[in-house]
Order: C-alpha cells, then sequence, then structure tokens
C-alpha cells in the first residue's frame, strides 16, 4: 500500500527555497553591478561578457517559479512528516543547484549546462571540485555566486530556512533531522528554530572574523569575503588559479586555523562563546580530531624537512596546511602534493576517509564515526577474553546505544562500498585508476583535490560528461550522509 506523502507541502517547501535562492542570486547580481557599473546597461547573455544580466535573468527565472509553486500549493497542510522531510532534502540540493547553475551556463564561462551544473552542486556540497581552467578571468559577480554556494552549502539552506519555516507554520524537526551533518547533533537550544538561528550566527560571526584576519594579511575584501565563505563552508573553491599557494605565509595561517574551526563540532563552539571551556576539551571527538591532525602534520612535515629538502617552516606550513585541508575536506591547496614522496601523498589519500567532526561543516566520514569503529574494534578484543561481559562503548564517558553502533559499522561499509564501486563506474568511463580512485573518495568526502588527472593543481574539465554526472550524484550522497539519498531508492520508504 501507498504512503499518503503529502506532495503539495513538499511542493511548497521547495518553492520557498527557491525563492531564497533567487534572493541570493540579486545579491550576486549587485556584486557583479559594484564592480563593473557598465555591465548594467549592456544587455548580454552567452558571449561572456560578464555576469550581472546572467544572474539577473536566473534569478528572475528562479523567483518566477518558486512564486508559482508556492502560489499553487497556498493553504496546503504544513505538518512536516520524516517522508517528505527526506523528500525535501534530497530533492532541494537537487533543484538549487538546477537553477544555480543557471548563472553560469548563460554567461558563457561554462562550455556546456552539465559544467555548470557541476560547478553549481560542487559549491552547494562544499566539494570544491571546479571544471575552470581560468578562475582569474571569471567575472566578480560570478565568483561571488560560486562562493555564496559554498557559503549556503555549508551549512545547509535547510537549516537556514528553518530559521523562517515556524514563522510560515511549518515545524522543521524532521527537516533538522534529515540534513544536520554527522551521526549526532548536540541541539544547543530546545526549540530546532532557536538551534537553527544559533547556528548561523555563530557561522556568520567566525566567517567575518575570518575576512577581518585576511584583510589584515593585505586581502582583498572581495577575495578575503569569498575565501572566508569557502573556507567557514570547509568548500575550497578559491579566486585564483593557484589556489592559496601564491598567499602569504600569514595568509596561509589564518586559513589553516580557520578550516580547523569550521571542522569542529558547532555545538563546542556555542560552548566555549558561553564559557564552557572545559566541557569543549572534554570532548573525546574534539580531542582526536586535533590529535589526528598533528600526528599526521609530523609524519608529513619530517618527510618533507628530510626528503623534499624543504625548510622547517616550510616543511611545517605546508605539512600542516595540507592536512588540515584534506582532514576538514576543505581542499585548498598550497603544494602539489603529488609531488611529493609516494607514502606522503598516500597517507594523505588516508585522510580523504575521515573528514571533519560530526556537526561540522565539513564531510566524509566524520571523526566520530572513526573514534567509535576504533573503540568498539578495541573492545571486541576484550569481549574475546570476556564472552559474558556486557562491555558498552563509550562517547565522552557516555554508553553509546549498541543500535548506534551498528549503525556507524553500516555506514562505514556503505561508504567504502560506494567508493569501491564508484572507482570501478569511472575506470569504465575511460578514467585511469589512479583518477579514478581519487575522484570517488574526493566526491564523495565532499573534498574537491584528488589523485592523478584530478590532483591538486589540475581540475574536472577534461572529464566525460557521463563522469561529471556520477560524480555529481556522488556528491551529493556524500553531502546529505548517504542514508538520506538512498533511502528514497528503497521500496520501502514509499511504502506504509
Amino acid at each position: 500500500m501507498r504512503s499518503a506523502l503529502n506532495h503539495r507541502l513538499v511542493i511548497h517547501i521547495l518553492s520557498f527555497l527557491l525563492m531564497i535562492e533567487a534572493v541570493a542570486l540579486l545579491i550576486s547580481a549587485a556584486i557583479a553591478a559594484i564592480y563593473d557599473l557598465n555591465q548594467v546597461w549592456n544587455f548580454s547573455l552567452f558571449n561572456a561578457h560578464g555576469g550581472f544580466w546572467p544572474l539577473i535573468v536566473g534569478a528572475s527565472i528562479t523567483m518566477f517559479i518558486g512564486l508559482l509553486g508556492w502560489r499553487l500549493t497556498f493553504g496546503v497542510n504544513k505538518t512536516v512528516s520524516k517522508k517528505e522531510g527526506y523528500l525535501v532534502v534530497s530533492f532541494s540540493w537537487i533543484l538549487i543547484s538546477l537553477f544555480g547553475s543557471l548563472p553560469f551556463y548563460l554567461s558563457g564561462y561554462f562550455p556546456s549546462f552539465t559544467d555548470a551544473f557541476f560547478e553549481t552542486i560542487s559549491g552547494f556540497t562544499t566539494t570544491g571540485a571546479s571544471i575552470l581552467t581560468n578562475i582569474e578571468a571569471i567575472p566578480k559577480g560570478l565568483l561571488f555566486w560560486r562562493a555564496l554556494t559554498h557559503w549556503i552549502g555549508g551549512m545547509g539552506i535547510i537549516v537556514l530556512s528553518l530559521a523562517i519555516l515556524p514563522l510560515l507554520g511549518i515545524g522543521g524537526m524532521q527537516l533538522f533531522a534529515a540534513e544536520s551533518p554527522g551521526p549526532t547533533f548536540d541541539k544547543i537550544h530546545p526549540k530546532v528554530k532557536e538551534t537553527a538561528k544559533r547556528l548561523w550566527a555563530i557561522y556568520v560571526l567566525i566567517t567575518f572574523i575570518e575576512v577581518a584576519f585576511l584583510m589584515f594579511g593585505k586581502m582583498s575584501f572581495f577575495d578575503a569575503i569569498c575565501h572566508a565563505f569557502a573556507t567557514m563552508a570547509t568548500g575550497g573553491f578559491s579566486t585564483q588559479n593557484a589556489s592559496i599557494k601564491e598567499y602569504s605565509a600569514y595568509i596561509q595561517y589564518v586559513i589553516i586555523v580557520f578550516m580547523i574551526l569550521a571542522g569542529t563540532n558547532f555545538s563546542l563552539h556555542y560552548y566555549l562563546l558561553i564559557g564552557k571551556v572545559k566541557d569543549v576539551w572534554k570532548n573525546e571527538e574534539f580531542r582526536f580530531y586535533l590529535g589526528i591532525i598533528f600526528i599526521v602534520t609530523i609524519i608529513i612535515s619530517v618527510g618533507l624537512y628530510f626528503q623534499m629538502g624543504f625548510s622547517g617552516e616550510k616543511a611545517f606550513r605546508d605539512g600542516l596546511f595540507q592536512v588540515v585541508s584534506i582532514v576538514t575536506t576543505t581542499g585548498f591547496v598550497t603544494s602539489n602534493y603529488l609531488i611529493w614522496p609516494p607514502v606522503l601523498w598516500f597517507v594523505l589519500f588516508l585522510l580523504f576517509f575521515v573528514g571533519g567532526s560530526a556537526g561540522s561543516t565539513g564531510g566524509g566520514v566524520k571523526v566520530t564515526r572513526i573514534l567509535l569503529l576504533i573503540k568498539n574494534s578495541l573492545l571486541e578484543l576484550k569481549r574475546l577474553v570476556h564472552p559474558n561481559a556486557i562491555i558498552p562503548v563509550r562517547l565522552n564517558t557516555n554508553p553509546v546505544p549498541q543500535n548506534i553502533v551498528l549503525v556507524v559499522i553500516s555506514f562505514f561499509l556503505i561508504y567504502i562500498s560506494i567508493f569501491a564501486l564508484g572507482a570501478i563506474i569511472l575506470v569504465g568511463m575511460g578514467l585511469d585508476f589512479v583518477s579514478a580512485i581519487g575522484a570517488s573518495a574526493s566526491s564523495l568526502g565532499n573534498i574537491g583535490p584528488a589523485l592523478g588527472s584530478v590532483g591538486p593543481i589540475e581540475n574536472y574539465a577534461h572529464l566525460p560528461e557521463m563522469a561529471k554526472w556520477f560524480l555529481s550524484f556522488l556528491m551529493l550522497l556524500g553531502r546529505l550522509e548517504l542514508f538520506t539519498v538512498l533511502i528514497i531508492f528503497s521500496p520501502t520508504f514509499w511504502r506504509k
């Protein structure tokens, strides 16, 4: 028997999200006008002149469709069930990427709609994989929209709307559960609307603190905004072809610090702001997260110093930057790690499967899951010695229910299976083996740079169109933590 899905409610919420996107496109158009006022008086599409009119036309189409869907479903029953929540979350990321790609495609800077869509969903999923070969030639309005897709996607357009949807009479808990990154997400306020507001307030605050620090290092205001958006979203889109490589050591250290902050559970930022410093340091996941960064940085730095002849500070900075960039799934680069000794870039590749903390903007498997897997594996040795003993897995001194541990194990097995299957499919599409495993792991982990022909100084422009669509799907799977997307393919989902 089919379940009584409220399709009109799904359309109603998606239409509202499109209207939010249209406003964001108009803001980007205003940026385009500020930096090149001549564009306003020169209507031009498909001629690679500027970004103003492509953004205006894209915003107009998006707003029209949003208003139409909103009006046709006005007065709908606004009670959101879990099923509607999963559908809204899954389809919202596809829909906003489709409409968000319009300005890119209309501008003429992107060869095909496939490329425009790939760049857009890479932005919204905070992957940072790009098809652009000359980023610095792109008009500032389009670069700002490109950075803004990161920033919106970082905390999630669903969480953003949670602060507004309750005002419209639409409950948001089901949406929050489906969208929030990580296996667990500590609510910092009993009401989901207030949680969303606090999360976004912290997100905005840290973003603009980073902007100030970057400008202090002589970075322009525009570049500081775009890089802060990319850093806090753990995205990785830069306004420069060389990413962060050509910036000063000061700029690189600032971005390192804020990448670490972005990869930290945002609930901990809240506790820090209200003075609960001890609660932050007591958090096992946070200590494990910093421990991974510290240990791998030492390994990489020592290798660069002795095997590549880097100076001590240069070895430390390049090692720390790339470790933090990959662990947090940001994807900025300061060095071509593929020319490092193979053992070093292989260590970095292992980090592709770690990811940021639960409740952060980072992608990947997540540090919490890795920690629980290690704890459970070690406890299995004790259980073999004491088969009758009940020895629960503990996190922050609290026992973790066995069903949660099983979900974590299932997630990891499915994640690795999808990665392996993805690599096989990409090889079948013509990619060499190294590039295929790199692209699969990078897209699923929302990292950006990978291995082989899609390495840190390369891009994804040369890939076949089918490969780009497939990688777009992997980006979506990774951003929404597998189950949110996979569940809608289950026959059980569509039955009572």
